[in-house]
């Protein structure tokens, strides 16, 4: 009977009420309140989690260290190694080939092309392609002359004498021997040395005074 009851033991028997209510509902099993992030997180499940912007940033940030990107010359590169033309030469001996491929393809679309300023650019295009040519054959032949060379100097040095060093006007004269000598082979020395004379005429006249200094 509550008529009997003072009031502090109506309040302890509520209470008493209300905790056997709720433990019946949920259980026995105590619910922890739900956090702002939590339930931000919750809503979209596949977001970031989202802290207060009241939290206070601390002093000392941990910064993501981030790998610096170093761009490699293999030109100027230790890793690459030392450059030997005469490796590299054998082992991109294919592009060659390719190369001549190449040229003979832009003859073939010389020899069809209509068009003048087509055929103009096809015409630029196969001189380069000759002139880059004729620029590795004659480094080619450089590089067998110095080779040679080398191997009369190693023989040298084997038989107990003392090797001897070309000089660049030694090496260039012998650069214009074999020039002449495969100019002559070929039937083109006569205009070769006629262009070289009028060319000469040309810069003796340049500096000869003029009519009007004198």
């Amino acid at each position: 009977d509550q008529s009997d009851m003072s009031f502090e033991e109506l309040l302890r028997v509520q209470s008493d009420t209300r905790t056997r209510v709720c433990k019946q509902v949920t259980g026995g099993k105590k619910t922890a309140k739900p956090t702002k992030a939590t339930v931000k997180q919750q809503q979209d499940k596949k977001g970031p989690l989202e802290i207060s912007a009241k939290k206070p940033v601390p002093f000392l940030r941990q910064v993501v260290c981030v790998k610096k990107k170093i761009c490699r010359d293999p030109r100027f590169d230790d890793l690459s190694g030392e450059y030997k033309p005469e490796i590299f030469m054998k082992t991109y001996s294919f592009l060659d080939s390719i190369k001549k491929q190449e040229k003979e393809m832009v003859q073939k679309q010389l020899k069809k092309c209509r068009n003048v300023e087509q055929k103009e650019k096809l015409q630029q295009l196969l001189n380069r392609m000759t002139q880059q040519e004729q620029a590795q054959k004659q480094q080619q032949k450089m590089r067998e002359r110095e080779l040679s060379l080398k191997r009369q100097q190693r023989e040298l040095a084997k038989q107990g004498k003392k090797p001897f060093f070309l000089k660049k006007s030694e090496k260039r004269k012998l650069e214009l021997a074999e020039k002449y000598a495969e100019l002559k082979r070929s039937g083109k020395l006569e205009s070769f040395l006629n262009k070289k004379r009028k060319r000469n005429a040309i810069k003796d006249k340049r500096r000869l005074p003029s009519q009007k200094d004198l």
